[in-house]
């Protein structure tokens, strides 16, 4: 047998083995999930995830078991998730349909709540700057002791810093100050 033929029975078989024999089937199961309930299903695990790894301590205080909560609020088990799960990741274009829409799910949820944050801090600022102007107006008034102690905070720093002492550095500064 020549090294040209030898090449040619391995091409042959390397062909043969792609055939679909070896492929696993997966069934359809009984209790499939609906493509809608598992894209809320991965993207409530998603924010659950998420609180797990900034508040883990505080589920494991209050008792919650995160996949069974998923479980109880979807009326589903673990094995229907499994079974479900697995039958979609066969089929690709239909899981990453899935995840596409967990994705634009979460994004979503993110723009609105930045949005929330935005108007929460945009109310903060508002109510540092009327508290700034009552403190400035009391100051020309010479009413600076009605100010509130949160107010106190807010006033502005070069008027503290004009009033208060300088910090010695050395010895040397000692003596100009006392020379002064």
């Amino acid at each position: 047998m020549t090294l040209k033929n030898l090449y040619l029975l391995i091409a042959l078989g390397g062909l043969m083995s792609c055939n679909d024999e070896g492929k696993k089937v997966i069934e359809k199961p009984v209790t499939l999930i609906a493509k809608d309930k598992m894209v809320n299903i991965i993207y409530d695990m998603s924010l659950i995830s998420a609180a797990k790894g900034t508040n883990r301590k505080l589920m494991e205080v209050k008792g919650i078991n995160p996949n069974q909560y998923i479980y109880d609020k979807f009326d589903i088990d673990s094995v229907q998730f499994a079974q479900s799960n697995e039958y979609y990741a066969f089929d690709v274009d239909a899981y990453e349909q899935i995840y596409n829409n967990v994705k634009a799910k979460l994004q979503e949820k993110k723009k609105y709540y930045n949005t929330l944050v935005r108007a929460e801090e945009k109310k903060k600022d508002s109510i540092n700057k009327e508290r700034r102007k009552k403190a400035d107006s009391l100051r020309e008034r010479g009413e600076l002791s009605r100010i509130l102690p949160d107010d106190k905070a807010l006033i502005n720093s070069k008027q503290i810093r004009k009033n208060a002492p300088r910090p010695v550095k050395n010895i040397d500064s000692l003596k100009k100050l006392t020379n002064q």
